[in-house]
């Protein structure tokens, strides 16, 4: 174990000499106080939500507990599914396409040792945050069910054995995947890991089954219900072990919930034991196919002037290298079939609705729907821009200096990288939109309206990711898209969230005038007609001010950390 504790060790000198660090500290203390206090709101609000569900179900005669059990069963299963997605993207980064690979690969250690030492530092990199917001669902059925200090060890053990799983797993694909997919097709791997991801979302939809418990028209009698109720998931699922574990505990079963925690621990030592054997023969031999240098999968071609004539030839020299970059940088473009995943995966809940089993009117359920849905689609919108826009002036890294000796203005630079990225998000957020639209078969105000908003917001939340990402932006991280969780990220998310919330809010009264208005058939009054004049017009200002003043902010940020 000493050349893997002397490989991490330069991990946590990292993580040390930034705490022990003086410059900046006013800063430092400032993100640390905003990062806490949003962290300890969401922990409160994810406790309270699973406290308030719990106390309800206990409520319900002899069906509340088949309720929390089911929906425990259901948190593991999702929180499993998403341990292993995380694992593969930060696996695939940690063990082939880091920067420093190639000084550590120099050193006299075996490469299976430095394949253990990079597989623990991703496993806790992709599982530390999905543990630490799930662990406020889990003290809540520790208190509801008033269980004694086994049960939150037991929490502990489930949580850390259920992350070593998922991570094998995911190092089990990846291993053999870089050696059999030709290295300079690096991207079909991502493709690989966006099909996995895709297949693993549909699996962990069937699994659960959720229709069966909001379409009592199913089951014949209350019997037939609670048998479906009791059904246990398949066995051969490290989540199953880990309900039936934390099941136990709950129940004061002590002994029943050591067995099937060790069942865990004893799948999570058998599958470290295969990926020390694979990895001593397999890894080397991959990390050497990636270092020769990739074929396209698809060709593109930016070259022609004809295409951006118009422009001066600055700019079309930016664009152009922006566009290249896109595709030439594996970690950007081939999020596009995760994302791709997402977007089916969006539209079909939708489709899956039992609105016509609701109480509510069908019609006026639909529009309701669809007019949440323009904030839903905004979020995504958020998390997109994150992803892509937020990071986009990070990448230039080091060869930032070459932006400030060109002859255009910072200005027209960050406007560059706008047009980039609002277009692709626009026609994105367009089809989410339009497409559930059709499924709830909403009135054709409804749809204009939702359109229109969704054209108005998207340049918005756009404007703010690139006017953020040029204040706040880090040129020397390996991973650009990792600066979306700094202090400038966490800013950007925050105002983007209260920027459509409050977009959501001036609209909300004055489309129910409107929509009520033509269902019974009346005019709108002198006051209503003033009402949404008002309002719109005040969405209609702020949506332009979130355009103007996160580039002039970002630019003027920018323009100072050139001196």
């Amino acid at each position: 174990m000493n050349p893997i504790i002397t490989l991490l060790k330069p991990r946590f000198w990292s993580l040390k000499s930034q705490g022990l660090s003086k410059k900046n500290s006013q800063g430092r203390l400032l993100k640390l106080l905003l990062f806490g206090a949003v962290g300890i709101f969401f922990w409160a609000t994810v406790f309270g939500v699973s406290w308030r569900v719990l106390v309800y179900f206990q409520s319900i005669e002899e069906l509340g507990d088949l309720l929390a059990y089911k929906l425990l069963s259901m948190v593991l299963l999702t929180f499993f599914s998403l341990l292993i997605f995380s694992s593969l993207i930060t696996l695939l980064s940690k063990l082939y396409l880091s920067r420093d690979l190639s000084l550590v690969h120099s050193t006299p250690v075996s490469s299976y040792q430095i394949f253990l030492a990079r597989w623990i530092e991703s496993t806790i990199d992709s599982s530390w945050m999905v543990i630490v917001y799930t662990v406020p669902i889990f003290t809540a059925y520790g208190i509801v069910y008033q269980a004694g200090l086994y049960f939150y060890i037991n929490i502990m053990l489930i949580l850390l054995s259920l992350s070593m799983i998922a991570s094998g797993i995911s190092a089990a694909l990846i291993l053999p995947a870089v050696v059999f997919i030709p290295a300079n097709r690096m991207k079909s791997i991502f493709v690989f890991i966006g099909l996995c991801f895709f297949l693993l979302l549909y699996l962990a939809f069937r699994f659960l089954r959720p229709e069966r418990l909001v379409d009592p028209e199913v089951f014949a009698n209350a019997l037939i219900y609670l048998k479906a109720l009791k059904t246990p998931s398949p066995p051969y699922l490290p989540s199953t072990w880990a309900f039936d574990s934390l099941k136990a505990a709950l129940m004061g079963q002590i002994a029943q919930g050591w067995f099937h925690a060790m069942l865990l621990w004893s799948c999570a030592g058998f599958i470290l034991f295969l990926l020390i054997i694979l990895a001593d023969r397999v890894y080397f031999s991959g990390l050497s196919k990636t270092q020769t240098a990739a074929v396209r999968l698809f060709k593109y071609n930016v070259s022609g002037k004809r295409r951006f004539d118009f422009l001066p030839r600055p700019v079309i020299a930016f664009v152009k290298k922006e566009i290249k970059i896109f595709f030439r940088d594996q970690t950007q473009w081939t999020q596009i079939f995760l994302i791709g995943a997402l977007v089916v995966i969006y539209i079909y809940n939708f489709r899956a609705l039992p609105l016509e089993k609701s109480p509510i009117q069908t019609l006026y359920l639909q529009n309701l729907l669809s007019f949440l849905n323009m904030g839903l689609a905004g979020f995504v919108l958020i998390a997109v821009t994150a992803r892509f826009a937020f990071p986009a002036v990070s990448t230039e890294q080091e060869a930032i200096w070459i932006v400030k000796s060109v002859p255009i203005s910072l200005k027209t630079y960050l406007w560059i990288k706008f047009f980039i990225y609002f277009l692709p998000l626009l026609g994105l957020t367009e089809l989410l939109i339009v497409a559930t639209n059709i499924m709830l078969k909403v009135t054709p105000f409804m749809m204009g309206l939702s359109t229109l908003n969704i054209f108005i917001m998207v340049p918005g939340i756009v404007s703010m990711g690139i006017g953020f990402g040029a204040a706040y932006p880090n040129f020397k991280s390996e991973n650009p898209a990792q600066t979306v969780t700094s202090l400038g990220g966490l800013l950007f998310m925050m105002i983007c969230a209260g920027y459509v919330g409050i977009m959501i809010i001036l609209e909300a009264g004055p489309v129910y005038n409107i929509f009520m208005a033509g269902i019974t058939k009346r005019a709108l009054s002198s006051f209503e007609w003033i009402w949404i004049i008002g309002s719109f017009t005040l969405v209609f200002m702020l949506s332009i001010l979130v355009i103007i003043l996160p580039m002039r902010f970002g630019e003027r940020k920018l323009s100072k950390i050139f001196i």
